[in-house]
């Protein structure tokens, strides 16, 4: 079954859409075509948007699913006019809330994602520029600002992860890779053994290391299943050794490879 699914917001359209894709997670047997429309902010770009709508609706055969997060009250009720099946987050979540907390909402746009009213956003800039200054073991000397530091074999995923974890909850998060030498020796290389408390570890299947590296570098001796299953060997054994907490990335999404991280380690979220 096929069906088409809105995230429609007079603003970035960022909460419609994260809410959404986890509702429609749920429904495994349904295969969605989704498509996000940020700043619908006047009744003609509603209008608009209706067309496009009734458009999915007559090529599904079947409602589409409309995610929104729009407050106005005009451009809704043009909205509204459509084929669609609509989902007011808002209305749904605030009206309880306003109830419960005995005061209304602002019902403002971009109240979540607007710089404004954001205070910690420079936290978060500054942490993705942390990331990316400190990818791949560059800058070993700022490691005593960093909040966690990723270690793992190269190509296992630390450098998405330590951005998603700047971006989503400003946490200052570097990453090095665990080389040849290294595990030859068995032992953590100097850079880290001051920071060993802030260290933790990604493995991954060494069959999954080789298709990821044989994009990269195809037919090398560093993209050989030999060379994988070799480097991921040494690299847990050195986890062991060094009672760094560790987890296998292979069947995680990076969301959930962040998530799992901050949780073992005990960090909090800068971002609230």
């Amino acid at each position: 079954m096929k069906r088409t699914a809105f995230f429609i917001s007079d603003g970035t359209g960022i909460t419609a859409e994260t809410l959404g894709q986890s509702l429609l997670a749920q429904f495994e047997n349904i295969q969605f075509s989704k498509l996000l429309r940020p700043y619908v902010d006047t009744v003609e770009k509603a209008r608009d948007m209706v067309q496009q709508i009734n458009a999915a609706a007559e090529k599904d055969a079947a409602r589409p699913i409309i995610f929104d997060t729009v407050v106005n009250d005009e451009i809704r009720r043009e909205l509204a006019k459509s084929q669609g099946y609509m989902i007011d987050i808002f209305s749904t979540f605030l009206a309880p809330l306003e109830q419960e907390l005995g005061d209304g909402s602002s019902y403002s746009v971009g109240k979540t994602h607007s710089i404004q009213h954001n205070t910690h956003y420079k936290d978060r800039i500054d942490a993705v520029h942390y990331a990316m200054d400190n990818d791949d073991g560059a800058r070993t000397h700022h490691y005593a600002q960093a909040d966690i530091i990723l270690v793992g074999v190269s190509r296992c995923g630390k450098t998405p992860s330590c951005l998603y974890m700047a971006l989503q909850y400003g946490i200052r998060a570097a990453n090095y890779p665990l080389t040849e030498d290294d595990m030859e020796r068995l032992q953590l290389p100097k850079a880290l053994k001051e920071h060993k408390h802030k260290l933790f570890g990604l493995t991954i299947d060494p069959d999954r290391l080789q298709g990821i590296r044989n994009e990269r570098r195809p037919n090398s001796r560093y993209s050989s299943f030999a060379q994988c299953e070799f480097e991921v060997r040494e690299v847990e054994n050195l986890f062991r050794k060094e009672n760094i907490p560790y987890i296998n990335s292979t069947h995680f999404s990076v969301e959930e490879i962040s998530a799992k991280i901050l949780m073992q380690m005990g960090i909090e979220r800068r971002l609230k």
